[in-house]
């Protein structure tokens, strides 16, 4: 075995619940996507929520699944690294590059519901920072928590263009 995988079981539910997608040669490592899409731009932070945009990657299962692909060919030639370094080194760079997708979009989700927790309510980034370690339960429970505790009070929104002009006599 090349790779530990905790769970096989709970890794091919997980896969099969994902869309798998056609080839992509933009994206040719990608073999699902999720069956949730985002919801448009001016939807409110709760629908998001909801809608599941903020809950854990899809590309974590799918390295997981290539880790569980490789040991099958790794225990197919016998334990022979070579042979399965000549014959299958795309799956290795799938795997390689699924991993750096589930760190990215792991960094991108977490500091997107930071600035958005941070934008619809009155909390500072280490009141945030403590509650987001401390709290057990899901995101949805978090922001009725976080609703209920803290001011959400209208904060001016930030918009787009050019600030008005400030007068002075």
């Amino acid at each position: 075995m090349l790779f530990k995988v905790s769970n096989p079981n709970l890794v091919i539910k997980e896969i099969r619940k994902l869309q798998p997608l056609n080839y992509n040669k933009f994206f040719w490592w990608r073999r699902y996507d999720s069956p949730t899409k985002p919801l448009p731009k001016g939807t409110s932070f709760l629908d998001r929520i909801k809608n599941g945009e903020f809950e854990f990657s899809h590309y974590y299962y799918q390295a997981l699944y290539c880790e569980m692909e490789i040991n099958q060919k790794y225990a197919e030639y016998k334990q022979d690294m070579q042979k399965l370094l000549e014959k299958h080194k795309i799956d290795l760079q799938r795997r390689k590059r699924l991993w750096e997708d589930f760190e990215k979009g792991e960094k991108n989700t977490l500091d997107e519901l930071k600035e958005n927790f941070m934008s619809h309510f009155v909390i500072s980034e280490e009141e945030y920072e403590e509650l987001i370690g401390d709290f057990d339960g899901t995101i949805e429970e978090l922001y009725y928590y976080v609703r209920k505790t803290f001011d959400h009070s209208i904060k001016p929104r930030k918009k787009r263009g050019r600030p008005k002009k400030k007068l002075y006599f």
